[in-house]
């Protein structure tokens, strides 16, 4: 697609978050598999089910724009979600990976405010209201996430510290 206009580019940037959300579909069922913490896989679980209506709330915005979700692959959540399936393969199941899958999961949730962020305002910009409450609720339920994390990120740096 070649982005001429602001509104292109709304498209473009709607187009790149869907290609990354569908790829943390995927991810996330692995990062749960690999979690030790009950909360903490129980949190990529309760984000997996957010995951799915993220993708529903694109597709109802392209929906909404005539436009179809094709035509974009994210690299940057690509990169991202590659380094956090790396270190599945390099650190041993227990605290310490736990501790690693937040910082990658935490990567993933600020990739995705900003790129939320982003077109949300652009969206706020072109007057398009629906679409900016539909981003307004993804970009709420990505900091929430992000928060989770951290709390949980309390208890489980606190006993990877003492598995050292």
């Amino acid at each position: 697609m070649s982005v001429q206009t602001i509104d292109d580019l709304m498209v473009d940037e709607l187009r790149d978050l869907y290609s990354a959300e569908k790829q943390i579909t995927k991810a996330l069922p692995k990062m749960a598999k690999a979690a030790s913490s009950d909360d903490l896989r129980q949190a990529f679980e309760s984000h997996l089910e957010e995951t799915h209506s993220h993708v529903a709330r694109l597709e109802t915005i392209f929906e909404s724009l005539g436009k179809d979700t094709k035509g974009k692959t994210c690299d940057g959540m690509k990169g991202i979600l590659s380094e956090g399936s790396d270190l599945i393969g390099e650190i041993d199941k227990g605290e310490v990976l736990d501790a690693g899958l937040i910082a990658a999961a935490q990567r993933v949730e600020h990739y995705e405010m900003a790129g939320y962020g982003s077109v949300r305002a652009i969206a706020e910009l072109l007057g398009r209201a629906q679409v900016v409450d539909l981003l307004q609720a993804t970009l709420d339920e990505e900091k929430a996430a992000d928060k989770k994390l951290t709390q949980i990120s309390i208890a489980v740096n606190t006993q990877a510290q003492r598995a050292a």
